[in-house]
Parts: structure tokens; sequence; C-alpha cells
């Protein structure tokens, strides 16, 4: 036990069947190890054991890849004096950010003003009298239990606060476009099934998000498989650099718009080609939630990462 913040830190490790040392490693740290072994192994499952076997009154989610920046707890705590906040977190930055093109254009991903958000992530300070009150995070949901559980803390008159300060440094591992892909399908997945839980809300999460995503992926999938079809069909390279020319205009619009993120003009007009490229994985992870709902079919964990990573 360490006293940094005037008072005790439990520091828990939740493990699911890992294999490669972890739960040796962190009592080897100090940590209290939780071993579990749900049916549906998900994240959702490991939050919960943790903060139900945590006593303190705030709680430090912290997902297996990142890092903690040392001070953020001890600079940021003091939101918790106001009453209505609920979840506080802070910065994502990649650890290797040049370790390939995906790292490098997605660590753009988690740069963000300081604000008050409408989620958090999976590193977040969370009031446990919170978690108690909303019964923590819903272990049905392969991904984006963060932001579905974040909605029902809102719906309670809470906040979630982000702030504008480093908070953990994160390993995304990604260097092919099939972990690319795979980790878009399962944002595609989750964007289809909690719009759908909160259509007919008064108070719709992601419904807006989900209906640009179809609209926008078969736009792009259009551009992507149409046009060559009709170059070949037609004879003529037309609409092949007509197709170029708009996904080009996209690019260069979407890199102008999010230039407060970087300085980096390579970097940026990545970004802008990602941010319209990305609507065809998530499209098509929209599309499995829709078959296994429609069939009863119980969808197990998308993944990206091997064991390994």
């Amino acid at each position: 036990m360490m006293e940094p913040l005037g008072g005790p830190i439990e520091l828990l490790y939740v493990d699911s069947a890992s294999t490669d040392g972890s739960p040796e490693s962190a009592s080897e740290y100090g940590a209290r190890v939780i071993r579990i072994n749900p049916a549906r192994p998900c994240a959702a499952a490991g939050r919960n054991a943790g903060w139900k076997a945590a006593s303190a009154e705030i709680v430090l989610f912290l997902d297996g890849d990142t890092v903690l920046a040392r001070k953020f707890v001890a600079d940021t705590v003091h939101h918790f004096a106001d009453p209505r906040v609920a979840v506080v977190f802070g910065r994502r930055s990649e650890i290797k950010p040049e370790a390939s093109i995906f790292t490098r254009v997605l660590d753009l991903d988690w740069v963000y003003p300081e604000r008050q958000a409408l989620f958090c992530g999976g590193d977040a300070l969370i009031r446990r009298s919170v978690l108690e009150e909303v019964n923590g995070f819903d272990e049905r949901l392969i991904a984006g239990e963060e932001p579905e559980m974040c909605w029902r803390i809102r719906a309670k008159g809470y906040k979630i606060v982000g702030v504008d300060r480093s908070m953990v440094a994160h390993d995304l591992a990604m260097t092919h476009w099939s972990q690319y892909w795979r980790r878009a399908l399962r944002s595609g997945f989750a964007l289809a099934e909690i719009s759908t839980r909160f259509r007919h809300t008064s108070s719709p999460l992601w419904l807006r998000e989900s209906r640009r995503n179809v609209l926008q992926g078969i736009i792009m999938l259009a551009l992507f498989l149409l046009a060559p079809s009709l170059a070949i069909v037609c004879r003529t390279p037309i609409p092949i650099a007509l197709a170029i020319g708009i996904v080009s205009l996209l690019t260069v619009r979407t890199a102008h718009r999010a230039r407060w993120k970087s300085r980096r003009l390579v970097t940026l007009l990545l970004y802008g080609l990602h941010s319209h490229v990305q609507h065809i994985p998530i499209l098509f992870g929209q599309l499995i939630y829709r078959h296994a709902r429609r069939t009863g079919r119980v969808q197990g964990l998308i993944e990206y990462k091997t064991a390994e990573q």
C-alpha cells in the first residue's frame, strides 16, 4: 500500500484466463489478483469484478495495454469535489505512434479538447457510488460498454468530464490492414447494438452516427467497387479518375478540419483518408450485428490483437 494522495491505494488486477504470466507479474508488484472465467469473455466482466472488489470511493480503470501517467490521478481527483461529477478522464496517446501507418493515424483519434463529454473510454476515474447506482457495466456487450454505461450515468443527472491532461500511454500494436479492419468491425458492431438499444429513448445514443455510417459506407463502397467496374465496362478510366478525385477532396477537407490535432501535413492527410475509408468496415460491423440479432446468434469477441500483443 502507498499513500501519495493522503490515503491508501488499492491495486487490483483482474485476469481472465491469461497464459502469459501476467497474474504472477501483477502479484509481484503488490496487486491483488482477481481471476475470472466468464462464459462470455468481455471487458465489462473484468471491470465489474474489479470495482466490486475495491473499497475506495474513486475507482481508476486501466486497460491492459496502457501505462498510467505518473501525476494524472493526483492532478485530477479534485474534480470530484463537485458531487455531480461521476467520471473524469484524460488524454490517451500512442506509446509508439511511428511504429506503423496505423498507429500514426489512429493516434490522432485520441486528441480532443477539454470538455464536458458524453462518454469515456476504457481508462477513467469513476465514482464508486455511481457505479453501484447504475449497476456497473453491461456484460452483454462485447464492445461499447463504456458509452452505454455513461448514457445511464448521464440519465441520472451526473456529469462526465474530459480533461486536457495526459492520462495514459496506449499500445495499439497495430501493424497490419487485417487488424485495422477487425478493429473497425468491432466499432461498427458496437455502433449498431447501442444505437438500437437507445433508439426509442428521449436521448438516443449513436443513432445519427449509425445512420450516417450506412450512407457514407455505401458511398465509399461504390467509389471503390463501382468505379473500377464502370471503367472496365465502358473501357475508359474516367470513373476511376472521378472516384479518386472525390476521395481526395474528402480527404483534404477532413485533414483541414483536423489541422488543430497535428502540424504534420502527411499525417493529417492520412488521417483524413482514414476518416472516410473506415466507414466500410464499420458498415460491415453493423451488418454483422443486424444478422446476429435477426438469427439470434450470440456474437463472440471481435479481437484485432493476437495473444502475443
